[in-house]
């Protein structure tokens, strides 16, 4: 028996073992969101085996969405297709293939009965699509573990939790005379604040939450995930979860399915759990996701801890100087959502520059631990981003720093500053998107089929916004209860 012929066998056992009733078949799409299809198991695990193994067609227009499910090229015009590169087997929407990974099974904790794989996305052939995120992280550090290392990563994201008072599924569609006078997308729910706030790590908020953060701390540890802590943070009925370090790729796979589950879980015990960077709500304090990460050698060990700057060693501190070189293009993958991209113009505890300190919260690269725990901080991203390509970025950019032998500029003691020779980030998203454009390592890194994709959904956004009459409303509707 081949070992991909004893791990069908043994998830099959698995399924059976667990008394599953049901199997979600999940793949990332290019916001970070959960997409896929339900196989109902029925009397005989065998039968799903068989679905499984030969593959589950998936319409190939969900690579090619916008945030708001608009498809942002137009499949059934080949000269549209033409105009981006390696786009021409999409023509007619044509299917793709979910293939999955049949040793990521995991029972749903909030979801009895229901079990969940992790799948990539491929054509017909089994040839991978150069447009799947996840293949996107695995091919960059493919090339990090080529130059002899590997990345590990700790993931701190802020969040926030609302009480649900009304879901938005009747707004606008009883009175509208068919669902598209009613908007798309659909109305956000209506919702209230779980704490005031301003009051940073309190413990009577967190015990006034104690339901939530429960359903948060079952549904993290039920899969799998290394959660360390749940903390209340600065803004109204937001809080942090922190996660112990892990592999890059297993730190992203980690994100996606903790915003997945947190979400569902807490929905059904009526809340509405929001990654977004604010919230439309009185007061609300934007969130950001804190990537820390530390080169490792090949056999597991810091490789970031020396005597150079900050307390780094020689790849440390080109691997920071790459990071900071290609800071506009890191911008537009780990601040993807227009909210998240104004963090930049001002925005308390927010990077506004391109600049590094040692222990100083205020940088964009924040250098913090010693020896073993040595790690750089990068506080651009907002929570709503797609690990992958949040992920991919950090190591296209920290590779071509090691490549190339950069050296990082001085540290900073005021990062909010005006520093002559530092990079402003880009105040806007449609800014960044243009420094992701002209940047050449992330053009070769990501692919042109990727990037250029990326750009295009991304400017559709912007375009959509730019043309709302009610831009609040739109914000409401675009992202908020739906990321």
């Amino acid at each position: 028996m081949t070992s991909l012929a004893a791990a069908w066998a043994a998830l099959a056992q698995r399924i059976g073992a667990l008394g599953l009733e049901q199997v979600r078949v999940g793949w990332c799409d290019l916001h970070g969101v959960l997409r896929g299809k339900t196989l109902v198991v029925g009397s005989d695990a065998q039968a799903t085996i068989a679905a499984l193994e030969e593959g589950i067609g998936m319409v190939g227009t969900l690579l090619l969405k916008d945030s708001s499910e608009h498809t942002v090229v137009k499949v059934f015009e080949p000269s549209a297709l033409a105009s981006l590169p390696g786009l021409a087997r999409f023509a007619g929407a044509a299917n793709v293939q979910l293939r999955a990974d049949p040793d990521s099974l995991v029972a749903l904790p909030w979801a009895p009965g229901t079990g969940w794989l992790r799948a990539s996305a491929v054509w017909d052939d089994g040839t991978p699509l150069a447009l799947d995120s996840r293949e996107a992280l695995r091919a960059a550090l493919a090339a990090l573990a080529d130059a002899g290392h590997g990345l590990v990563c700790g993931l701190e994201v802020e969040f926030h939790i609302h009480r649900m008072l009304d879901t938005g599924l009747d707004t606008g569609l009883d009175d509208a005379p068919d669902v598209a006078a009613a908007g798309r997308p659909g109305a956000a729910p209506t919702v209230r604040h779980t704490h005031p706030g301003y009051r940073l790590l309190s413990e009577e908020h967190a015990d006034a939450n104690d339901e939530a953060l429960a359903i948060v701390r079952r549904t993290a540890l039920g899969l799998g995930l290394p959660l360390r802590s749940l903390e209340i943070e600065l803004g109204p009925s937001q809080f942090e979860a922190v996660f112990a370090p892990m592999d890059a790729l297993a730190a992203a796979d980690g994100l996606v399915l903790f915003r997945s589950g947190v979400r569902q879980a807490l929905r059904r015990a009526g809340y509405l759990a929001s990654f977004v960077c604010r919230p439309p709500l009185p007061h609300s304090v934007a969130s950001g996701w804190h990537l820390h990460q530390s080169l490792v050698d090949r056999g597991g060990r810091n490789a970031m801890a020396g005597a150079g700057p900050g307390g780094l060693s020689p790849d440390g501190a080109s691997w920071l100087a790459g990071l900071l070189a290609h800071a506009g293009a890191l911008a537009a993958v780990s601040a993807p959502s227009l909210d998240g991209a104004s963090r930049f113009a001002g925005s308390p505890m927010t990077p506004q520059a391109a600049v590094w300190a040692r222990e100083n919260r205020g940088a964009m690269l924040r250098v913090a631990g010693h020896g073993a725990a040595t790690r750089i901080e990068n506080r651009l991203g907002e929570p709503m981003a797609n690990p992958y390509l949040v992920m991919a970025a950090q190591v296209w950019a920290g590779l071509d720093g090691l490549q190339r032998g950069l050296q990082p500029p001085p540290a900073v003691e005021t990062p909010y500053a005006e520093t002559p020779t530092a990079l402003r980030l880009p105040p806007t998203l449609a800014a960044a998107i243009d420094a992701l454009d002209a940047d050449a390592v992330m053009q070769r890194g990501f692919g042109a089929p990727l990037a250029q994709l990326y750009a295009v959904v991304k400017r559709h956004e912007i375009a959509r916004f730019e043309a709302a009459e009610d831009r609040a409303e739109w914000s409401r509707r675009e992202y908020f209860g739906r990321y």
